[in-house]
């Protein structure tokens, strides 16, 4: 019986890659999200910025995520809608 041999994948990993890469560049959704990797105050501060910029109330502004890493860094993700119509 002969033994199966697998496509090479190369072909499709690249096609893989161009599409995540093309992904990323697009907006997901209705929000406009950033992720940010900064200290615990410049974390602060940025959402400062994000919801004087950005009044909750129009623009549904939110950290959508957050998390702890070490060395006291934060990374974590801001979502608010492109416009307050």
């Amino acid at each position: 019986m002969a033994k199966f041999t697998p496509p090479p994948l190369d072909g499709l990993k690249r096609r893989i890659d161009r599409h995540r890469l093309e992904k990323a560049g697009a907006r997901s959704g209705m929000f406009v999200r950033e992720t940010f990797l900064m200290s615990r105050q410049e974390a602060r501060e940025k959402a400062r910025e994000w919801f004087a910029e950005f009044p909750k109330a129009a623009y549904w502004t939110e950290v959508e995520s957050w998390r702890q890493l070490d060395n006291d860094r934060i990374e974590f993700t801001m979502r608010r809608l492109p416009t307050a119509d």
